[in-house]
C-alpha cells in the first residue's frame, strides 16, 4: 500500500545529485491517455549530456539520483553549483559529476566481473551516507553492539508460521476474508504533512480501484503557488507529477511503473498472492517494540516487496519494496498504524511513506469504502510542463 507521496522534498530531491548527467531540458508530455503502442521517453531524450545512464527511463533515471544522494549525504548542490535557482546549468560538467561517472562505471565493471553481473556492490557498500567512504574500523563499533541489517531478499525460516497462517491471520484481523474481499475501491482523504515539517498543510486523497488502479493527489491550500503533486497509475501506465522540481511531470517507465502496480494491487489485501509470486516467511523480526513476522514476495521484474505483521495483532506495520535501478536496488518504505474500523473493516488512518526523495505522514480524517472514481483520476495528470529552460 505505497503511492502516498506529497513529493514536498523533491523541489530540492528529486533533482537529487544528478550526479552522473547533467540535466537539461524536459521535453513536453503528451496529453491524455497514451495508446498502448506509445513508449515513454527515455533519459537522454530528455536530459542533456547523459554519458554513464543512457537507455533507462526519466522514472529510473531520477531513482539512481537518489541512491547517489543517499549514498554520499549529499544534495543537488554537490555537483551543481546554483542548483536550486534559476541559474543551474545542469548540464555543466563538474570535478564531481566526472567521478560519480567513474564510480558509476567501477561499481558496474565489479559486479560484471566479480558476481556474475548480480548488484553485490553499490554506492552504499562503501560510502554509506559519507563523501568519503570509512576504510578503518573503530574499536567501538568491533566491540559495540552489532548492526541489526537483515538481507534484502529472504530465505524461507524454520519453525516460522506458513505463508497461509500469516495471510489468514491479517485478513482475520482486518475483518475477515470475506468482508475484505467485497472491498473494491477506497477513497482516503486527510492531510500530509512532510519531512521535518516541511510542506505543511497538504491536503491528501488517496484513491484506489480493483483490481489495480491507483492515485494520490495532494493539494496545498495555504501556499497556492506550489501546484497539486499527483502520482497516478491506471491499470496499464503511471505518472508523476511533481512542482517545483526539475521534471514537473514525467510517465513511468521502468522501476516505478512496476512498484505502481504492485502497490495498487496491494492496496487490496486479498489480492497479496496474485501480486507477490515466491511468497515465503523470514526470521522473526522487530519493529521498534513489537514483534513481527516477515513475509517477503517477488514482483515483475526483480522487485522485492517486504511485509511486516505485527505478531500480536496480526495487522500490517510496514511495507518495504525494493525496486531495481542500474547501481543498485531502491528501497521504499510505508510503515501503518492507527487502525479503526470503517464498515467492519479495519483500515490504518496513518501511514509514513519515506523514500528516497523524502518522508511524508498521512493522517487520514475520512474513508470510504467501495465507492464510484473517475476513471479520468488514475490518468494522466492535468498539470502543466514547465516552459525549457
Amino acid at each position: 500500500m505505497r503511492f502516498g507521496s506529497s513529493q514536498v522534498i523533491a523541489a530540492a530531491v528529486t533533482m537529487m545529485l544528478a550526479t552522473a548527467i547533467g540535466m537539461g531540458q524536459r521535453a513536453s508530455a503528451q496529453r491524455g491517455q497514451p495508446p498502448a503502442s506509445t513508449k515513454p521517453k527515455m533519459v537522454e531524450d530528455v536530459f542533456k549530456n547523459v554519458q554513464a545512464l543512457k537507455g533507462i527511463g526519466v522514472d529510473d533515471f531520477l531513482l539512481t539520483m537518489g541512491i547517489m544522494s543517499a549514498a554520499v549525504g549529499s544534495d543537488c548542490v554537490g555537483c551543481h553549483p546554483s542548483a536550486g535557482t534559476d541559474h543551474v546549468d545542469w548540464a555543466l560538467d563538474t570535478p564531481r559529476k566526472r567521478t560519480a561517472r567513474r564510480m558509476v562505471q567501477m561499481v558496474t565493471a565489479i559486479n560484471r566481473d566479480t558476481f556474475n553481473g548480480r548488484q553485490v556492490v553499490t554506492c552504499w557498500t562503501c560510502h554509506r551516507g559519507r563523501d568519503r567512504p570509512v576504510t578503518t574500523m573503530t574499536l567501538d563499533v568491533v566491540y559495540g553492539p552489532p548492526t541489526d541489517e537483515s538481507d534484502d531478499v529472504l530465505t524461507q525460516a524454520q519453525g516460522v508460521p506458513s505463508v497461509d497462517q500469516v495471510l489468514n491471520k491479517y485478513l482475520q484481523a482486518i475483518g475477515g476474508a470475506q468482508n475484505v474481499a467485497r472491498v473494491t475501491s477506497f477513497v482516503a482523504t486527510g492531510k500530509s504533512v512532510g519531512y521535518r515539517g516541511f510542506g505543511g498543510g497538504g491536503v491528501a486523497e488517496v484513491s484506489a480501484q480493483a483490481p489495480d488502479k491507483r492515485a494520490t493527489h495532494i493539494s496545498f491550500p495555504e501556499y497556492p503557488d506550489r501546484g497539486v503533486s499527483v502520482r497516478t497509475y491506471d491499470g496499464r501506465t503511471g505518472w508523476i507529477a511533481t512542482p517545483l522540481a526539475v521534471v514537473p511531470k514525467y510517465e513511468l517507465a521502468g522501476s516505478e511503473r512496476d512498484g505502481a502496480r504492485l502497490d495498487a494491487m496491494l492496496s487490496f489485501p486479498t489480492q497479496i498472492k496474485q501480486a507477490l509470486m515466491n511468497l515465503r516467511v523470514g526470521p522473526p523480526s522487530t519493529i521498534g517494540d513489537k514483534d513481527v513476522t516477515v513475509l517477503q514476495g517477488n514482483g515483475p521484474n526483480g522487485t522485492l516487496a517486504t511485509l511486516y505483521f505485527d505478531d500480536a495483532s496480526g495487522l500490517l506495520a510496514r511495507m518495504v519494496r525494493h525496486g531495481r535501478s542500474p547501481i543498485g536496488r531502491v528501497p521504499t518504505q510505508v510503515d501503518y498504524s492507527d487502525y479503526r474500523d470503517v464498515g467492519g473493516i479495519k483500515f490504518p488512518f496513518r501511514w509514513t511513506f519515506a523514500w528516497l526523495d523524502g518522508r511524508d505522514n498521512f493522517e487520514f480524517s475520512d474513508v470510504k469504502l467501495n465507492v464510484p472514481i473517475d476513471a479520468a483520476k488514475f490518468g494522466e495528470p492535468n498539470v502543466a510542463v514547465a516552459a525549457p529552460k
